[in-house]
């Protein structure tokens, strides 16, 4: 008989926003597949949970995953991410997946977020929004992610780690252009914080950023780069910025629909 995997949502930062339906399926689990097992061992102690621990993180081999599968014949597991939601830009994506693939019933217990948290503080658009993960390490490869959601109408919704946050928001800044953005730092922890302003506010602020972060980005307006002013001052900052001419054609072609010629034209120009 092969049991139930459940994603149990655990706090952000604050250990009492768990659900009561949480603590149950975790002291009636046979196992707790956990991301962080030392996080996790506060959480069980502080609600009195001794179901037995095992480690899954990102760098765990297929090994682990065919012992968690396993275990599911012998019981229900419940896999749980150093904070949230497990399978939201976490390694427990390769586990579901696996479980889902071997007929295991997935069964989701839900939670805190930190995507819907700074969402919903934000103070932006909240209808449609578009979580984008993790920003990618290297920069190039940041701002064609940047580049590739640049003309999105939806509220854009990253992570980023504290090292690299102002060099995220000077990417932004160069491709996005200077959008109205909601940084929220340290979701529910001692240190909580929400700015709100634009991205080069946010980078004048941020002077020795710590803790985790979470932005929200103003999508796409449809007026955003229509006028001929408005696109100059976007080639402006590019060229300030010392992006090339071809990165810069290909950005504001995406992002203005105007033709290629054109924007090189203006580019010259300006």
């Amino acid at each position: 008989m092969i049991h139930c995997l459940y994603l149990v949502a655990t706090p952000i930062g604050n250990l009492e926003d768990i659900t009561l339906r949480a603590i149950r399926i975790l002291k009636e689990v046979a196992l707790i597949a956990a991301e962080d097992t030392r996080k996790t061992a506060i959480l069980l102690k502080k609600y009195d949970i001794h179901t037995p621990l095992c480690s899954y993180y990102e760098h765990s081999n297929s090994g682990k995953i065919s012992f968690i599968l396993e275990k599911l014949q012998e019981g229900d597991v419940a896999v749980v991410s150093e904070a949230g939601m497990p399978g939201i830009s976490d390694p427990g994506y390769e586990l579901i997946v696996a479980a889902a693939q071997k007929g295991v019933r997935v069964v989701p217990v839900p939670g805190p977020s930190a995507v819907v948290s700074a969402v919903a503080a934000s103070a932006l658009p909240a209808n449609s929004f578009l979580f984008l993960g993790f920003l990618p390490r290297k920069t190039s490869e940041r701002k064609r992610l940047l580049a590739d959601n640049s003309r999105q109408s939806a509220t854009l919704v990253l992570y980023e780690a504290p090292h690299r946050i102002r060099d995220a928001f000077s990417d932004i800044m160069q491709i996005l252009g200077d959008r109205r953005i909601s940084v929220c730092r340290e979701i529910t922890k001692v240190y909580e914080e929400i700015f709100r302003g634009t991205v080069s506010q946010a980078l004048d602020y941020f002077e020795r950023p710590k803790g985790e972060f979470t932005l929200v980005i103003e999508g796409w307006r449809e007026d955003e780069a229509g006028s001929g002013d408005e696109l100059n001052s976007r080639i402006k900052e590019m060229k300030n910025s010392g992006m090339k001419a071809k990165d810069a054609v290909s950005i504001l072609a995406g992002e203005t629909g105007l033709k290629r010629r054109d924007i090189y034209r203006a580019w010259l120009e300006e």
